[in-house]
């Protein structure tokens, strides 16, 4: 039976109004910012996927096992973890720590760590409501992007049957498949995957490849003027480095644009400045809840809202069938009278997606 907590949280989910400027969006016109909250509700038996300080923690835990980074360093980087702000800055140091001196992108001791923190994901996910609603809004077309370096969602998505695919931004070819819609399953990890030895990266320098190729910008920039993104467990994603290189600070007139972005809501007066500032970076925060419990409901119940809008396509069939779908015969035969082609009707019709 479901705790009287639950049965709450549920309630309060069953009632709640959604923006309907977001709920009308056709899922191919949306991408999906996945953050550290999408990892954190999905396997909360790992710590290191909870936030940036949780993730840092645990690798200087097992960088201490493996004994790849000298006590007095792990001290002192346990040390800025209390007390720096910026975790995205200690991150970086730490990565440069351990990483060989050329400052080039080599195999670093900071992957293994990683692989120590993050080994047999596939045996912690324990909440899988979040990622089924992501690959919901994939199966119809919406993009997705992390800054995760877990692969959370494309290990699920295989267990699903999908043909998923992790990208990093080092592959030009691909990313520019991805970027023009090609790629349906794919998941472009800004960061890197934890998997490659060699595609960590948080600093926008190791990316210089690909921030001064035009073609590639471009058509990253183009998907932030033509999407609509919706940030999913986001609290640093806007303070990232990359982010901002990407997107954030290279396109311009970002208040005519209509981002989104959930969040909690444990403070108003916090909740209501942010709201306030993100709408200068064309964004429109939105609450969840007032506790993280609420977020995979409230992001299924958002789902679930979006996929129930009809396709252009499919509004195209029942302007021209009077009856709606059902009486597509008749529309055909009727169209078929005046000279029509009735196969470009019969080919509408089957574009209609099925509803789950």
């Amino acid at each position: 039976m479901d705790s009287p907590e639950g049965a709450t949280i549920r309630s309060e989910q069953k009632f709640r109004k959604f923006l309907k400027s977001l709920v009308r969006k056709q899922p191919r016109d949306l991408l999906l910012v996945i953050g550290t909250g999408v990892s954190a509700a999905v396997a909360p038996g790992i710590p290191a996927l909870c936030s940036w300080r949780s993730c840092i923690e645990a690798v200087l835990g097992a960088a201490e096992q493996l004994e790849v980074l000298h006590p007095g360093d792990v001290a002192e980087f346990r040390n800025k973890v209390m007390k720096e702000r910026d975790l995205l800055v200690v991150a970086h140091d730490l990565i440069r720590k351990m990483s060989p001196r050329t400052g080039d992108t080599k195999p670093n001791f900071f992957q293994d760590c990683l692989m120590e923190v993050f080994d047999n994901l596939e045996q912690h996910i324990q909440n899988p409501v979040v990622l089924q609603s992501i690959l919901r809004l994939m199966e119809r077309g919406t993009m997705v992007l992390t800054t995760n370096y877990d692969n959370l969602l494309e290990i699920f998505g295989q267990q699903q049957g999908k043909p998923m695919e992790s990208l990093d931004l080092k592959d030009k070819d691909k990313v520019l498949q991805w970027a023009r819609g090609h790629v349906k399953y794919g998941v472009l990890h800004i960061h890197g995957l934890y998997t490659d030895p060699c595609g960590m990266v948080l600093d926008p320098s190791g990316y210089k490849d690909v921030t001064q190729d035009p073609e590639v910008m471009e058509v990253l920039q183009n998907l932030y003027r033509t999407k609509s993104f919706l940030f999913l467990g986001c609290g640093e994603t806007l303070r990232d480095q990359i982010f901002q290189a990407l997107f954030l600070y290279t396109v311009k007139n970002k208040v005519d644009l209509e981002h989104y972005m959930l969040v909690l809501k444990e403070n108003e007066d916090h909740f209501f400045k942010l709201q306030a500032d993100m709408l200068l970076h064309g964004i429109k925060v939105v609450s969840y809840g007032d506790c993280f419990q609420q977020f995979p409901e409230y992001v299924q119940d958002l789902t679930a809202q979006i996929c129930k809008q009809r396709s252009p396509d499919a509004e195209r069939v029942d302007s021209t069938t009077p009856l709606g779908t059902s009486c597509v015969d008749c529309a055909k035969r009727k169209l078929g009278e005046s000279g029509t082609d009735s196969k470009r009707i019969k080919g509408s019709a089957n574009d209609i997606p099925t509803l789950q």
